[in-house]
């Protein structure tokens, strides 16, 4: 099994510069839920870096652009965390969950009971 979380964000250095800006001037706005509870402005934060390294959750990491690529024919509203497992992609958490998640601890509790 493989945990797939793909961020409302498109890859590259120009839109990582676009949504360092966006989390400075309007936090609120952001549209990326997972971003949000696991980035500060400029790194990961520590708790999730640690409950990451030290799972034993096999966890891919997708841009929005990236995904499409990778899974042309999924449609998923984006952030979503979805689970790959025997070559068939279920929703674990969709955007609205993970809009109202509030800290870092809950999205956690929320992976592993949902998991």
């Amino acid at each position: 099994m493989k945990v797939i979380l793909v961020y409302n964000a498109n890859s590259g250095k120009l839109n990582a510069l676009f949504d360092v800006g966006h989390k400075l001037l309007r936090p609120s706005t952001y549209p990326c839920s997972i971003c949000a509870l696991t980035y500060d402005t400029f790194s990961e934060k520590a708790i999730w870096k640690t409950f990451r390294e030290e799972s034993k959750l096999d966890m891919e990491f997708y841009h929005k652009d990236e995904f499409e690529n990778t899974f042309p024919n999924v449609q998923i509203a984006y952030p979503s965390i979805l689970k790959l497992e025997n070559n068939m992609l279920t929703t674990v958490l969709n955007n609205e969950v993970l809009d109202e998640i509030i800290d870092i601890e809950d999205l956690i509790t929320r992976l592993k009971s949902n998991l």
